[in-house]
């Protein structure tokens, strides 16, 4: 049924040539993305980054999720932080090393999949639009977010499915299924993406007029698989002793979350975000579009047409949980968009040489692909190519303080000892990661504090407790507005609680006044300092 582009037999020299150039674009294209992001490993840590980094690093000192690090996500890319950290070691350059091999995976494994279903010049295409739209700085797309552990393990388990229906083995079914359950414990959306394999795995078989008993035994497996991954993790953190608050965050507070936008509120989120996916990428997106309605023209196209509009489908609905439309959740999305491009370029090299008879005047198609790719990498080369990581992070996060976190982290690392605990009143958690200080209270973000949701006051009240019990030797106060995006008529208590208190326990001894002209003011200096605006970073030592 999956035709192979070659064969075991010797090839003719036409598809000797024709090999040779599919793996050297390939690795032009890796080697490109791939060298983007290592040339900006030491970029600062955003938030997502530093809270599973933070979480991983404490997995590496025995101490399990959910004990000091709350927070909704699955716990699969904590354990994925934590094997790039103990591979390539604690740094942002270490993480960013990790994600740069993740991403590189999966811009092979679109090339494998694609060369598979349709042809060679579709997973040429697909792979470079993948990895293109994977490091876009528009989208967030150079930081590791949980979107590429999940779009790596999806597509691993749609390649061994392709293979099990071949050896039709139950044993491949269910590592196939293995996989989609890792995908589902990166982050939840990825259930979507499991539940597209699932559905293409009966699809298949009902197609190939397969047995209804092997059918189901495919089924059985796949789903014995997808559920392993997730039953395992629930006994391992009961036996941690960490269930309740696992159960709490990933099912109770996510719903509560997933219930705050409208789906009017969200489309207008999605319609915004869109109009940031297509800037300098039209005519790749021109392509995309082509490549959804090839299969009413392209006979080769036309019997994968329930796949990728399966594929598409739940690819939006898993990118569409809780309606926030955020630019790196678009990484679930990009497999499928890879695939339309991939198939419209090689759509319509098929029709022009069929119009024209000429293969030359059908190399157009490609050559287009080529020059809107080449554009796209043009108009982001300040960042790509010539800023430096902290120049690059102000250009794409603003005043987001994620350069001030560093200098703030190093301050207090060198003025504590790793006994010592601290608290971070803001959404910093690369705090604790940079100064390897374990945090007094599990909140590590305070998002969730003053969202207009049932949990937030009693949220406020345990975090509160949970400092005020502990007394931290540091406190680091972040009044910046992005690091809480506080919602009209959510409880504020927090900001009265977190001025009296540091006023009555604590010493002022530095504050971070970021921005263009990051000022950084130390010990007795820090507390006649006059900040140039109200957003800045303060860091207390407990009084004595």
């Amino acid at each position: 049924m999956f035709s192979e582009t070659t064969t075991s037999s010797p090839a003719p020299p036409a598809r000797r040539f024709s090999l040779g150039w599919q793996y050297f674009a390939l690795f032009v294209i890796i080697v490109l993305v791939a060298g983007i992001r290592l040339r900006l490993r030491d970029f600062p840590l955003e938030r997502d980054e530093g809270e599973y980094a933070y979480a991983g690093q404490l997995i590496l000192q025995g101490i399990p999720p959910y004990q000091l690090a709350y927070n909704m996500k699955l716990p699969g890319t904590y354990a994925a932080y934590a094997a790039i950290l103990a591979v390539f070691g604690q740094t942002p350059a270490a993480i960013h090393i990790g994600i740069a091999l993740v991403n590189a995976a999966s811009i092979f494994l679109v090339f494998l999949l694609v060369r598979r279903l349709f042809d060679p010049l579709a997973a040429v295409v697909s792979a470079a639009t993948f990895g293109l739209f994977t490091i876009r700085p528009l989208l967030f797309g150079l930081a590791g977010h949980a979107t590429h552990f999940v779009t790596l393990f999806f597509l691993l388990s749609l390649f061994v499915l392709l293979r099990a229906q071949e050896t039709r083995k139950l044993s491949a079914f269910f590592v196939s299924g293995l996989l989609s359950g890792c995908a589902l414990l990166m982050k939840q959306p990825g259930a979507f993406l499991a539940l597209f394999v699932a559905l293409y795995l009966c699809w298949e078989g009902w197609q190939q007029h397969r047995a209804r008993r092997a059918i189901m035994q495919s089924a059985i497996a796949f789903s014995a698989g997808t559920i392993l991954p997730y039953l395992l993790t629930c006994v391992i953190l009961w036996r941690a002793g960490v269930f309740p608050k696992f159960w709490f965050w990933t099912v109770s507070y996510a719903r509560a979350y997933g219930s705050e936008l409208t789906l009017s509120e969200g489309l207008t989120q999605f319609a915004n975000r869109m109009v940031l996916q297509k800037e300098n990428m039209l005519l790749v997106w021109l392509f995309i579009v082509f490549g959804m309605a090839a299969f009413l023209w392209d006979r080769s196209v036309r019997p994968r047409a329930v796949f990728l509009l399966g594929l598409l489908a739940c690819s939006f609905f898993a990118l569409s949980v809780g309606f926030y439309y955020r630019g790196h959740y678009f990484i679930l999305l990009y497999p499928a968009l890879a695939m339309l491009a991939g198939i419209g370029v090689s759509s319509a090299y098929r029709l022009l040489e069929r119009h024209s008879g000429k293969a030359l005047i059908a190399t157009a198609a490609p050559i287009l692909f080529t020059v809107a790719f080449a554009a796209a990498v043009y108009a982001d080369r300040k960042i790509y190519f010539v800023d430096s990581p902290l120049e690059a992070c102000r250009e794409i996060y603003g005043t987001n303080p994620f350069p001030e976190t560093l200098v703030v982290a190093d301050y207090i690392k060198a003025h504590s000892t790793p006994r010592d605990r601290i608290a971070v009143i803001g959404s910093e958690p690369q705090i604790y990661f940079y100064a390897q200080r374990r945090s007094v209270t599990g909140y590590i973000y305070t998002y969730p504090l003053v969202e207009e949701q049932q949990y937030g006051s009693r949220m406020q009240r345990e975090m509160i407790q949970e400092v005020e019990s502990a007394k931290p030797e540091f406190l680091v106060y972040v009044l910046r507005p992005e690091s809480w995006l506080t919602r009209p008529g959510a409880d504020q208590h927090i900001f009265d609680w977190a001025g009296d208190y540091t006023r009555r326990n604590y010493d002022l001894v530095g504050i971070a006044d970021g921005g263009n002209h990051d000022i950084y003011r130390w010990g007795p200096e820090a507390a006649t300092y006059r900040p140039r605006r109200p957003a800045v970073v303060l860091v207390y030592r407990r009084a004595s």
